[in-house]
C-alpha cells in the first residue's frame, strides 16, 4: 500500500470505503498531532503538574461522575416523554393546546437554562414546597430538553412527503397504521443525529445543576480544585469523564443510522 493511498480516501462520504489501515493510520495521525499541539502548550506555560494532591479524591470523581450518569439518564427520559407529548400536542386539532405547546417550546429553547434553573429551583419548586434538590434537577433538565426534543421529532415528521400520506391513504391504512409504519420509522431515522446531539447535551448542560448545590461530576471536580488548588488536575478528569458519556452515544447513533439505511 503507497504512503498516497494510505491517507487518501475515495469521494465517497461512506467511511467503510476506505481500507482499516488506511482508517488508523490517518487517525493515529490526528491523534499525534493534537497531541503535540496541547504538549507544546503546556511547555510553553511551564505549568507544575501536581496529581498526586487531585488523585487523593479519585472517590469524589467517580462518585460525580455516577450521579451525573443517573441524572442525565432520568432526564432524558423525562425529556423523551415530554417532547413526544409536546410535539403530539403541537399537531392537535384543538388550538388553545396547540398555543400552549408552542408557547413552551419558545420559552425553554430562548431562555437560557442557568435562568430556568434559578427561576425553578427558588420559585416553582418553593412554592410547590419540593426540598429535593435531585428532583427539581431532573425536572428543570427534562423541561429544557423536552422543547428541542419536540422540535426535532415535529421536524422529522413535518419531513415527510404528502405523496407517502396519500398512498397510505389510498391503500387502506387507518391514521394509527399511518403512523405506525410510514410515519414513525423515517421520523426516527432522520432524527437521530439531532437526538444524540441533544442527549449530549443534556450530559454536559446537566453540570450547570452545580449552581443549587447538586453533588454531580463538576460540582464534586470544583470542591477538589478548591481544596487542593489543582485546576487541570481537577478538570482533565471531568472532561476525561464527560467524553465517557458522549462519545458512546454518537457511535452508538452512527451504528443505527447504519443499520436503518436504504437507497433512494
Amino acid at each position: 500500500m503507497s504512503l498516497s493511498s494510505l491517507f487518501l480516501s475515495s469521494n465517497e462520504p461512506d467511511e467503510t470505503t476506505t481500507p482499516t489501515a488506511a482508517r488508523w493510520a490517518s487517525f493515529a495521525v490526528a491523534l499525534l498531532f493534537l497531541s503535540i499541539a496541547m504538549f507544546a502548550s503546556f511547555s510553553a506555560l511551564e505549568y507544575q503538574w501536581n496529581w498526586e494532591s487531585a488523585l487523593r479524591y479519585k472517590t469524589k470523581f467517580i462518585e460525580g461522575w455516577v450521579a451525573t450518569l443517573w441524572i442525565s439518564a432520568l432526564s432524558l427520559l423525562f425529556a423523551f416523554l415530554i417532547g413526544s407529548l409536546t410535539t403530539l400536542c403541537s399537531r392537535a386539532r384543538f388550538l388553545p393546546l396547540r398555543y400552549l405547546s408552542g408557547i413552551y417550546v419558545e420559552l425553554a429553547r430562548g431562555t437560557p437554562l442557568l435562568v430556568q434553573i434559578f427561576f425553578f429551583f427558588y420559585v416553582v419548586a418553593d412554592a410547590a414546597g419540593i426540598q429535593d434538590r435531585y428532583v427539581v434537577g431532573i425536572a428543570i433538565m427534562a423541561f429544557f430538553s423536552g422543547a428541542y426534543i419536540s422540535e426535532i421529532l415535529r421536524a422529522g415528521i413535518e419531513g415527510i412527503g404528502k405523496s407517502q400520506l396519500l398512498s397510505a391513504k389510498a391503500i387502506g391504512l387507518t391514521e394509527y397504521q399511518t403512523f405506525r409504519y410510514v410515519i414513525a420509522p423515517q421520523a426516527l431515522r432522520s432524527s437521530l443525529p439531532a437526538l444524540a446531539g441533544q442527549t449530549a447535551n443534556l450530559i454536559k448542560d446537566s453540570s450547570l445543576l452545580s449552581v443549587i448545590a447538586i453533588s454531580e461530576f463538576t460540582l464534586n471536580a470544583q470542591e477538589v480544585n478548591a481544596i487542593t488548588y489543582s485546576s487541570f488536575e481537577s478538570f482533565f478528569p471531568l472532561a476525561v469523564g464527560y467524553l465517557i458519556l458522549t462519545l458512546p452515544i454518537m457511535r452508538l447513533s452512527r451504528l443505527i443510522e447504519e443499520r436503518l439505511r436504504f437507497e433512494t
